[in-house]
């Protein structure tokens, strides 16, 4: 329970400037991928093939680009460290 607790203080915690700026990268890849694969003619399969893995590259980079901290807010959250 004390991981889910420490998870849940990363996320509410400031993120620093530079991880807001991979998120919204993270955010217009995924945007654009998803723009790609919904498009309404057929594509060919190398693109939609790169579209998917942009969409999950994305959205992963985004995911991990908000769960980080400045190095003092990241003191101050339960159960990091050894």
């Amino acid at each position: 329970m004390k991981k889910r607790s420490s998870i849940i203080a990363r996320l509410k915690s400031p993120t620093p400037p530079f991880f807001k700026k991979v998120r919204n990268v993270g955010l217009i890849l995924s945007a654009l991928g998803s723009a790609l694969l919904s498009a309404p003619i057929s594509l060919p399969v190398a693109i939609t093939t790169v579209a998917g893995y942009l969409v999950t590259a994305g959205l992963v980079a985004s995911a991990v680009s908000s769960t980080a901290v400045g190095k003092d807010e990241g003191q101050d959250l339960e159960g990091d460290g050894p």
